[in-house]
Formats: C-alpha cells, sequence, structure tokens
C-alpha cells in the first residue's frame, strides 16, 4: 500500500501486490467504491504471476475527499500521476462501470508505451444520459433520482442500490450476499458525499465517443444483458463500434455488479484475453 501525490495536492491511495518485474494489472473501481472492490480479482492474478495495482479515485475510499477536481479528466490526470510514480509500461488496464470510463479516458490520453491493453466491464462509455445525440440514452431524471437519494440519505440509498439493481438481488431467484451488500455499503461510506454527488454527473454526462476512437490498443468490452444501472445495449455494443480493436464478450443475464456475483467466469476471461 502506498500514496501518490498529484499536481493539485490530492493524496491517492493504492495498494500494489506482487513483484515490480511483473507484467503490470492496474484495476479502476466503480461509483461510489474503492480499491477493495477488486480485491477478488487482485487475488487471482497475484496468483497467476501478475503484479496488480489498484487505486482509491479521488473522493473515495481513502484517497482525499478534495472539494475541486470531481471530473474525468481529473480522474484520469490522477491515474496518469500513479503510472508515471510508479513506471508502469506496458500494463494493462482494467476498469469496472465509472471505473471504465476512466481507463477510456486515461488509456486515450496515456504516454506511448504505458498501456498494452484495456478491459471495461459494465462501464459507462460512450455516454450514458439522452440527448439530442444520444436520444436512447436513460433520461436525466434517472440521474436526479440518484442525486435525490444521496442527498437525503446516503447511508439508506447505499444499502438500498447495494441490496437492489446493482446485484441483481432484486430479481426473482436471485441468490443475494449480504456479505457483498455490506461490503459495497462500507466502502461507498467510506468516501465523500460531496464527491459522489459530484461523481453522478460525471458518470452520466461524460461523452467517452472520442476517446473510444483513438484507442489503438486492443480493448476487451464485457457487459450483461441485465444490466440494471449502466444499460446494454446503450453501451457495450455501440463502445465496440468506436473502438479500433474492440472486442465484445456478451453476458446474458447477467447484472451491473457481475465482477463481484460472476467473479470466476469473468476472471477466467479476462485472464484469457490479456494472455492472448
Amino acid at each position: 500500500m502506498g500514496t501518490v501525490k498529484t499536481s493539485d495536492g490530492a493524496t491517492i491511495f493504492y495498494k500494489d501486490w506482487g513483484p515490480e518485474t511483473a507484467q503490470p494489472i492496474v484495476f479502476h473501481h466503480g461509483w461510489p467504491l474503492s480499491a477493495d472492490d477488486w480485491d477478488t480479482q487482485m487475488l487471482f492474478f497475484l496468483s497467476k504471476g501478475y503484479r496488480v495495482i489498484a487505486h482509491d479515485r479521488r473522493g473515495h475510499g481513502r484517497s482525499s475527499q478534495t472539494w475541486t477536481g470531481n471530473d474525468m479528466d481529473t480522474y484520469a490526470a490522477d491515474v496518469a500521476a500513479l503510472t508515471d510514480a510508479l513506471d508502469l509500461r506496458g500494463a494493462f488496464h482494467v476498469g469496472h462501470s465509472t471505473g471504465g470510463g476512466e481507463v477510456t479516458r486515461y488509456v486515450a490520453r496515456a504516454k506511448p508505451g504505458r498501456v498494452a491493453k484495456a478491459v471495461i466491464a459494465s462501464a459507462i462509455p460512450p455516454v450514458m444520459i439522452k440527448s439530442a445525440s444520444n436520444p436512447d440514452g436513460s433520461p436525466v431524471e434517472t440521474f436526479d433520482a440518484l442525486r435525490a437519494g444521496l442527498e437525503a440519505n446516503r447511508a439508506q440509498f447505499y444499502m438500498d442500490v447495494a441490496s437492489g439493481p446493482f446485484y441483481g438481488f432484486n430479481r426473482t431467484g436471485a441468490k443475494v450476499s449480504q456479505g457483498l451488500i455490506e461490503n459495497w455499503f462500507r466502502q461507498g461510506m467510506m468516501g465523500g458525499a460531496n464527491a459522489h454527488y459530484e461523481c453522478i454527473r460525471v458518470f452520466s454526462e461524460t461523452d467517452f465517443t472520442e476517446d473510444l476512437q483513438k484507442i489503438d490498443v486492443p480493448v476487451l468490452v464485457m457487459h450483461g444483458t441485465d444490466d440494471q444501472v449502466v444499460p446494454y445495449a446503450d453501451s457495450a455494443p455501440l463502445s465496440v463500434k468506436l473502438l479500433e480493436k474492440g472486442t465484445l464478450m456478451t453476458y446474458e443475464g447477467f447484472p451491473h455488479g457481475m465482477i463481484s456475483t460472476e467473479a470466476e467466469i469473468l476472471n477466467r476471461d479476462m485472464l484469457e484475453f490479456l494472455q492472448s
């Protein structure tokens, strides 16, 4: 574990496990979580001989709860500060949900030689919010409801999200994990309410179209068809069309939080892609 100072003075917490000489994989978490959301993947890939790294986005987890910089450009700049500090070269970058957007923005702007491949799972690109240029997106009222829930009673709101749509535990016949719910709640409450509130705007309104078009390394796009947070049809198939070297893997019936509920399957598929 360590920290990195950014150009504006923020402190970014990160985990770094494995030999420095091993192939690095950098994991980027979703809203409103932390590096801890990747523990299952980090242990798996560590056992396969990789060096695994995950950071807490600013305003999340153990990183600084900054008043400014809660935007996608700064998130990507923070990742660049981390990869520069660790001098990561030829790294794999893996992002879930908002973290998938962060990966997309960072990889599109990364220094030559820093990135070899990327994976985005249940990810927010190309853009979530409905607009004249994105008529099939989610209406602003969807995100206004998230903001209202967070503002009114963040603790209860986070419990409701984790026990409901995030993992698909609101579906008939779902195998509910109380541990996952409580861990999601724990991670969420570690972060800053203001940063989480601002991040709703970031993940809903940021347009990654140009970023996707700029990326020239192989990218695996993974998405479940029962994603109640980032609808499948508005995300993964559209992202793959914009990528120069994109590969789509569709998971029938999998929820938004499939990296946790279906970790064994996703870890296997990510490993196969990264080793190919």
